[in-house]
This record gives C-alpha cells, sequence and structure tokens, in this order.
C-alpha cells in the first residue's frame, strides 16, 4: 500500500473543534492505542474539477453505521448524526480539497486506563481527519486474489459487522500474507469455510448472468458500496442473490470483483492464479463500474439523493 497518500489535509476536528493536523495527537498511554478500543467510519469525497464541489456519497449512510459501530460496543460519543455531518461539512469546507478525499471519522476510548475495558471511566471521544485519496485498489487492469489461510473473525469474536479498530488486525494478517506471496488481494473464508469478503471489501461474483455475494450472516461488514450495488443490478434488471458462496466457486465464476469505499469498484482477474472467466473485465462489473463511477461523482440524476454535493472555494 505505499502508493497510497496518506498525507493529511491541514485541519482536523479534535477534542471538540476544527484545529490544525499537527495539533490533533493523543497520549501514547491512550486505551484504544494499546487495545484498540475504537470505531471508525470512511466516507469519500470526489472531486468535480468543472463545478468545483466535492460529491459525498453516501454521507449519512456512513454515520449511521459509524453510530452503530459504537451502539454494538454498548458506547455512545456526544454527538448525533446530524452533528457529525454537519461537522463534516465544515471540516471539508475549511480544507477545500480540490482532489478526491477520504474522511476518516473516529470515535475511541479516550482514557489512560490499563485495561481493555469499555467501562464509564473509558468515555468515547469524537476526531475525524481527511486525507487525498486516489485508488485504494487497481480498478483498471484487474486484481489478483489468493484465498487467505486467515479466517474471518466471527461476529461472536470481534462484531463483524462493526468496523471497530482491534478487529482489523486479522485485514492486515490476510493482506500481509496475500502480498508476500504475490498477489494484489486476499479473500477470507468465515470460520465455516464459506466465502467472506476480501480483507477490507466485500465480494460479487457473476454466475450464468446473476450477481451473486455472501449473505449479511456469513461474517462480513454489512457495506454500504455493496449495499448501492446490489441496488444498481436490481434497476438494470441484473439478477441478484445474497447466499452462502463456497470457494469452488471463485475458481468457476464467470466475473468476480471487490467493492467497498477505499476499493470502489474493482474487478477481479485471478484468484488463486485460476483465471476469473476471460481473465479480462466482465460485461456485469464493468457496467456497475462505470455507473458506480458516474453516481459517485453526482453525474447521475436518479441517484442524486446520495450524494452530497459540497461547493469547494478555493
Amino acid at each position: 500500500m505505499s502508493h497510497l497518500q496518506t498525507s493529511a489535509f491541514p485541519f482536523a476536528f479534535f477534542e471538540g473543534k476544527i484545529v490544525p493536523i499537527a495539533k490533533a495527537h493523543v497520549n501514547i498511554q491512550t486505551n484504544a492505542l494499546q487495545y484498540g478500543t475504537g470505531v471508525f467510519g470512511g466516507v469519500r469525497g470526489y472531486y468535480n474539477k468543472k463545478g468545483k464541489f466535492i460529491s459525498l456519497f453516501r454521507l449519512e449512510d456512513h454515520m449511521t453505521r459509524f453510530l452503530n459501530s459504537l451502539k454494538i460496543l454498548g458506547e455512545s460519543i456526544e454527538y448525533s448524526k446530524e452533528d457529525l455531518i454537519d461537522i463534516t461539512i465544515k471540516l471539508l469546507k475549511k480544507n477545500a480539497p480540490e482532489t478526491d478525499t477520504y474522511v476518516r471519522p473516529f470515535a475511541y476510548a479516550g482514557s489512560l486506563s490499563l485495561t481493555p475495558n469499555l467501562e464509564r471511566d473509558n468515555p468515547f471521544y469524537f476526531a475525524q481527519y481527511m486525507i487525498p485519496l486516489g485508488d485504494y485498489l487497481p480498478t483498471d487492469k484487474g486484481v489478483t486474489t489468493c484465498v487467505s489461510s486467515w479466517r474471518r473473525i466471527s461476529d461472536n469474536a470481534i462484531p463483524s459487522r462493526a468496523k471497530i479498530t482491534g478487529g482489523y488486525i486479522n485485514s492486515a494478517l490476510a493482506k500481509k500474507e496475500a502480498n508476500s506471496n504475490g498477489f494484489d488481494e486476499a479473500i477470507f473464508l468465515n470460520e465455516a469455510g464459506h466465502v467472506a469478503e476480501g480483507s477490507a471489501m466485500n465480494l460479487f461474483i457473476v454466475r450464468d448472468g446473476v450477481l451473486i455475494t455472501p449473505s449479511k450472516s456469513e461474517d462480513i461488514l454489512e457495506g454500504i458500496t455493496r449495499r448501492s450495488i446490489m441496488q444498481f443490478a436490481t434497476d438494470l434488471g441484473i439478477p441478484v442473490e445474497e447466499r452462502t458462496v463456497d470457494r469452488s466457486e471463485l475458481y468457476i465464476a464467470d466475473e468476480a470483483f471487490f467493492c467497498g469505499t477505499g476499493a470502489q469498484v474493482a474487478w477481479i482477474k485471478e484468484v488463486d492464479h485460476r483465471k476469473v472467466g476471460s481473465g479480462k473485465r466482465g460485461n456485469i462489473a464493468g457496467t456497475i463500474q462505470d455507473l458506480f463511477f458516474r453516481v459517485v461523482r453526482g453525474e447521475e440524476e436518479k441517484y442524486e439523493k446520495w450524494c452530497t454535493k459540497i461547493k469547494i472555494n478555493s
């Protein structure tokens, strides 16, 4: 991932106000740093050079999931969904980016307590920063993948439908294994041996013209991009199935692709050294990918309600 730009924009939201990013620091003893007791989100903003605006994709849905992650932990912060949306818009205007942007809301256990607890004496605080971000995975040339030897965390171990910071060591191990073996990305199986998702993105396959994705009970993150793609397919008249997917189905799929806020829509050309379909971008993946990029950039009137357009004054 060394190709990713991770230098933050000048301002962040920290301890209740917008501050220079250099002042948005926590103590090394902070509980969340020691134990992964935090939750996060990720929102993509797409810059429209002609219109001088940023299109934030499904901002409200992202903040709903962010707060739901806290709810799963039995925690809360002082801000409502409406507050978080307002903070995001104000921070975006303050930074005034003229490029595609990634927004990272983050809530963390902020005490200096030396124990992995979620008790009242370990309250959660909210912070948010922004970075410029292009492609997380290649979206044009096809992704090479392997089935990881690491299993996807079970919802009864670390809730998989919440974006819990500590749980992403699972993703890091799978990603490291894939990269060390020459692949771009990993595919997780869950403890039952069924296909779950990528290291940090949801997965679709296509068989006989049907778009198929593992169900929400397969220890996957309930992806917002995943949900959007299922709506696209329905609107396009493409049959969709949410069901159990076996490993061997990956090898005989006609098409496959990852999706997510970071991954966007990235088609897969190879699984475990086996070519997926023709090894080229398939018709269904291509149609959905092209529509996705038009939608997130605010160019499809039908889906404009999913885009929060913020004028940038440079």
